[in-house]
Order: structure tokens, then sequence, then C-alpha cells
């Protein structure tokens, strides 16, 4: 395993990392959900990543059962959860948002289903209209102060508003935020690569990104359509689909179609080629994998081997392919 600076802080998470969007608390049981965790950390993995929307809690809950199951040792590894969504199914107005009320009660709920005192990263899920920047920014640097929380990010926020955060925090000598969990793969690059450019100097922000096998469009499954057991055809992630597979006009099946078969042509599995790419952007402080068997996520490891083994060259094509 490789290890990572967060951003401009100190704390070293590894280049590849593990989260239980979808997987966790819904498509998998309790047993695999143990052989996942324990198979990341046999190989070097220490950044579990969660939220309170996923599966409505029950998520968080099964990672936490399964970690103090493993024994896994507290100063080994970091948890993080994210706040916004809500963990009901149903939320009612102060269950949900960034607001000083919910972002404190989803922190404390988030303990409790994660069987931790802290969480190492904590994340605003998406961004709230309805309630100030600024709230949110005291609020996040409460439960730093309190000792619940480590260090505090965003997810999918336009670079204005981070930068909007760090101002009010750095007004304020209050904590600013230190990462962004947005998407990136080779299908979607440009938010990362153009959007957050100013900050990864100015702000010393880390990205700890998700979605970079596209919801698994890069592993070539849905080139002939959705099978019937993949992600996409779960009735609860229908919505996903559009974004996925995209229209006409994107051609993002072919240019997957393209990659997988440059994968094929380089003689290796189009999934951990795809991850060892996100990897060699330098400002991706890790990479969060998703998997509902082992072995899935042993191939994906195989990333790190084939980051050390391409040269830039072929980092060119891949990218080239893609479009």
């Amino acid at each position: 395993m490789q290890y990572r600076r967060l951003g401009s802080s100190g704390l070293q998470l590894s280049a590849l990392s593990f989260g239980a969007w979808v997987t966790f608390g819904s498509q998998i049981g309790r047993s695999e959900a143990r052989n996942l965790v324990a198979a990341a950390w046999d190989h070097g993995v220490n950044f579990f990543d969660n939220a309170e929307g996923y599966a409505n809690g029950a998520a968080e809950q099964v990672m936490g059962d399964v970690i103090a199951d493993l024994r896994l040792p507290r100063d080994g590894y970091c948890v993080s959860s994210k706040v916004f969504f809500g963990a009901a199914a149903d939320p009612r107005p102060t269950q949900r948002g960034l607001s000083r009320k919910h972002v404190r009660d989803a922190c404390d709920a988030a303990l409790k289903r994660l069987r931790v005192e802290h969480l190492d990263l904590y994340f605003c899920h998406r961004p709230d209209p309805d309630t100030p920047v600024a709230e949110t920014v005291w609020a996040m640097d409460a439960l730093i102060r309190q000792g619940k929380v480590l260090y505090w990010g965003t997810s999918e926020w336009p670079a204005a508003l981070i930068r909007e955060a760090a101002q009010i925090a750095r007004t304020h000598h209050l904590h600013c935020p230190t990462m962004e969990q947005p998407e990136y793969n080779l299908l979607r690059r440009e938010r990362v690569e153009l959007e957050y450019a100013p900050l990864y100097a100015e702000l010393g922000l880390g990205a700890t990104i998700w979605s970079p096998l596209a919801s698994g469009l890069l592993t070539g499954k849905y080139a002939d359509g959705v099978p019937a057991d993949s992600r996409l055809a779960q009735p609860q992630l229908e919505w996903l689909q559009g974004s996925v597979l995209g229209d006409a006009n994107a051609n993002r099946v072919g240019r997957a179609g393209r990659f997988t078969a440059l994968a094929a042509e380089l003689g290796v599995s189009p999934a951990p080629l795809a991850i060892a790419w996100c990897l060699t952007n330098p400002h991706v402080s890790t990479v969060l994998l998703g998997a509902s068997k082992v072995s899935q996520l042993l191939e994906n490891l195989q990333a790190l081997e084939l980051l050390g083994r391409f040269d830039d060259s072929v980092w060119r094509r891949v990218e080239a392919v893609t479009g």
C-alpha cells in the first residue's frame, strides 16, 4: 500500500480506501461486509468511508459492528461520515441539511452507529441552500473543538462555496475545510482538474475521490445493457442510470468501450487500470473503492501495481481513448 497526505494536513491516508455506499446495509450481509473490511485492512487500507444517508444509517451500523468485531486498533484506521441527507427514510426539516442542530445531532448519531468516540473525517455531503455557510462552518469548528471530529470537509460543493467557507473560517480563526470528496474518473474530470485547480495550493485542499469506475461503466459490464444483477438494476438506484450511461451526445458507453479495448491490448483488467489512472493525479489523496465481493476488492487493489508499471505515454493513450 502507498500512503498520501490528506491535502496539506499531516494525516496519512492509504492511496486506496474502502467505502460502504450502496453495499453495506442493503446489497450484502454482515458476513461479507466483515470479509471485505478484513481484506482491505490486511492489504494496508486505513480509511473507511461512510455517511448518514447510506442505507438510512444501516451502512454505518454494519461498518461499526464489523470493525469492532475485527478489533482493529483505533489509532490504526480512519473512519468518516457525511451529513446532509439525513438517516431517516422520510426526514423532517431538522433531520437533514447543514444547520447547526442537524450537524451536531447527525455527528452524535454517527458516532453511536460507528461505535467510535470521534470521526476522523466529517463531510458536508452537499451544499445546503437553506443554511448560511457561516452557520455550518461554526458548527463544524465546534465539533472539532469538542474532540468529536478531527478534520472536516465537503462533498460535491462548488469551488466558490468552498472558498467562502475557508474565508469565513480564516476571518474568525476557525478550522478550515481540509478535504473535498468529488466524483472523479476518466469520464468525469472537469471539476477535479479545472474547477478545483486553484484550491489545492490556495487552501491545501485534499481530494478523497469516489466512483473511479464510473459506477462500473469503465469495467465494460454495461456494454450490452444493464445486467439484472448489476448495481444500476437495483430498484433504489434506477436514478443513477441516466447519470452513468448518459445520452447519445455524451457517448459514455462508447468511450468506455474504447477504454476496455485498450486495457485488453495492454493485457490488464480495466478496473484496476481506471483506478490507477486516478492515482496519477497528485492532488488525489485517496481513491474510494466499493465492492460487494472480496474478489472484486482484490482485483481493484492491483491498481497500485499498474501505477508503477506504466509510463506517461500509456496514461496519455488512456486519456485519448476516453476523450
